[in-house]
């Protein structure tokens, strides 16, 4: 029977949207599922009518990244079992996560209340004793998966997705010797990696001769240690990473990109920290929402570079 069980278990197929947690977790979600034998189904890039469907589907306050989501949810129904919607609450005392992370699987579950659409989620919260390890646990029992099977899975899953970053920190570090402007971009992974809205902004930064650095990708536990430099009050776990990311490169960069989806409550609070804390460092603050294009972008980012060249005396 238990044989039985697991065969039938390898057929399942489970859908990933291509949005918010999506670029952080990806390796590890791929790997767990991989490892089970689950088949993984990706939403396919942002584009214009992934947008406007995400934007139909939430309420005009949500902000541009949750909605880009929900179009990503919608492309993905109907085409696996499961969508994966993960809810995580924290990482501990002082590493909150933004309240949509909190409440998105009731958030998406109620907006797709009348559609057959099965989904799955996980919960990690620290301040209950709920951990990550934990969490894929009970959502390994809930595919019908055995605890051992489980384990080894999320122990691949973990260590291959450190593998992962290790490597990412090694690419960039490599940036650090290259010649010219030095900018770094503080934005969330689902901003900065989404084809539609964050990646633009990093292929025009390329094409202006610019090397463009990653606040987030940073060494995590270092840069929730040195944000508490920058401000010892703030909470958000995502946001004290991109915080201590800067702070770690400050004295090797020429300016500072912030870039927020509208209208990112954490985002509109900690970029004026940033803005404050980091005074001496020439920084453009530049808001993305689904109305705005790209031509904007150009002649802002155009206009920063021109001057931190004409401060390096390279004009």
């Amino acid at each position: 029977m238990k044989k039985t069980v697991e065969k039938e278990a390898t057929k399942l197929c489970v859908g990933l949207p291509r949005g918010l947690l999506y670029y952080r977790y990806r390796v590890l979600w791929k790997t767990f599922f991989s490892a089970l034998g689950v088949q993984v189904v990706v939403s396919p890039q942002t584009n214009k009518e992934i947008v406007e469907r995400g934007a139909k589907a939430a309420i005009d306050e949500a902000c541009l990244s949750t909605k880009i989501y929900l179009g990503h949810v919608q492309a993905l129904m109907g085409k696996c079992d499961y969508i994966l919607v993960p809810r995580i609450d924290n990482f501990g005392m002082q590493r909150e996560m933004c309240t949509k992370f909190q409440a998105l699987y009731d958030l998406v579950c109620n907006t797709f209340r009348g559609s057959s659409q099965k989904f799955i989620s996980y919960n990690v919260d620290e301040h209950k004793k709920q951990t990550e390890e934990r969490a894929f646990y009970a959502l390994g029992a809930e595919l019908g998966f055995s605890r051992k099977q489980t384990a080894e899975a999320y122990k691949k899953a973990r260590k291959t997705a450190a593998e992962d970053w290790k490597r990412r920190l090694k690419e960039q570090e490599q940036l650090f010797k290259k010649e010219g402007l030095k900018i770094m971009v503080a934005a969330h992974s689902y901003v900065l990696d989404d084809a539609y809205i964050g990646r633009p902004v990093l292929d025009l930064l390329g094409q202006m001769g610019v090397t463009a650095l990653r606040a987030d990708l940073t060494d995590t536990k270092e840069a929730l240690k040195q944000s508490l430099k920058v401000s010892p009050t703030l909470k958000w776990e995502l946001n004290r990473e991109i915080v201590g990311g800067i702070q770690i490169c400050r004295d090797r960069i020429d300016g500072i990109v912030l870039l927020s989806a509208f209208p990112c409550g954490p985002d509109s609070m900690v970029n004026d920290i940033v803005m404050r804390r980091f005074s001496g460092i020439p920084i453009l603050n530049l808001m993305l929402d689904n109305q705005s294009g790209t031509a904007g972008l150009e002649t802002r980012l155009e206009s920063f570079v021109d001057i931190l060249n004409f401060k390096r005396g390279a004009l």
